[in-house]
This record gives C-alpha cells, sequence and structure tokens, in this order.
C-alpha cells in the first residue's frame, strides 16, 4: 500500500467516524474548500446534488441533528490515486437507528464514490456521491431467515 493510499484511507475512515460521533467540527476539517475553479459537491441517498462547501457542510449538520445512532462497516474498499485526485469506492453497511427509536435498528447498503484532492493540509474530501443499494424481496427473505437460525 502507498503512503498516499494509506493517507486516503485514514482520512476516509476519519470522514465516516465524524458522522457516527455527529462531530461536525472534525467534518469541516475533512471537506476541501471551495477554489475559482469548482466547488465541492455531496450527493446523500436519495437526494439532489448539493454543490459548494456551506451547502455540504450545512446538510452534514441536519444530518447528525437528526440521527440519534449510525454505524458504518466499510467493505470493499478501493482506492486509486491519480496525481492529486484520488477516488475511493466501497459499501457503506449501515446501521442506525430505527423508527421507533433507540429500541430498534434499521440496516441497509448504500455504494459511495468518495474523491479526494490532495492540498496544502494534506489529502481533503472533494466529492462524496452516495447511492442506495435496494434489496429485492428474495434477499431481505434470505436475510431474514438467516437471523432466524
Amino acid at each position: 500500500m502507498s503512503v498516499d493510499t494509506a493517507a486516503i484511507e485514514t482520512v476516509n475512515q476519519a470522514f465516516y467516524t465524524a458522522i457516527e460521533d455527529a462531530d461536525l467540527d472534525k467534518m469541516t476539517e475533512i471537506w476541501a474548500e471551495d477554489t475559482a475553479d469548482g466547488r465541492v459537491s455531496c450527493v446523500h441517498p436519495g437526494w439532489s446534488m448539493l454543490a459548494g462547501r456551506a451547502e455540504v457542510l450545512r446538510s452534514w449538520a441536519l444530518i447528525m441533528a437528526n440521527t440519534t445512532y449510525i454505524q458504518f462497516v466499510l467493505t470493499d474498499v478501493q482506492t486509486t490515486v491519480l496525481g492529486d485526485l484520488a477516488v475511493l469506492t466501497c459499501v457503506e453497511n449501515i446501521l442506525t437507528a430505527g423508527e421507533e427509536g433507540e429500541a430498534s435498528f434499521a440496516a441497509g447498503k448504500v455504494v459511495a464514490s468518495n474523491v479526494y484532492v490532495r492540498s496544502s493540509r494534506g489529502w481533503r474530501l472533494w466529492m462524496h456521491h452516495g447511492s442506495p443499494v435496494l434489496q429485492s424481496e428474495d434477499e431481505d427473505e434470505e436475510e431474514e431467515a438467516e437471523r432466524d437460525r
């Protein structure tokens, strides 16, 4: 694993830890600054694209304020470094508080693409795009059967 790959994967883990800990200060540190050439962007599952650092950070503040519990287990992590840009793709296996509050949990999967840019402050997140993985009824039944065993 290259030094850049290790650094990117460390920042990526810090990104997910910031979400889990509802740490907006850490989230603010992780995101890149907008530049004259472009603005950071974010697509949360089911949302329209958000553009610009202020709008993106506002969205994370709203998510953090309205999420009582969330945990990420990342799988299928792939990192490609292209000079001063890097693309990290992964599957976010998410466990969160369910509709009934802390007494219940809900699980889901999101495929994510995170683009990082090298800056004077190290690797910073430029774009996050999360897309939900929809499960078929057959997969739901298989998972339920496994839990019942």
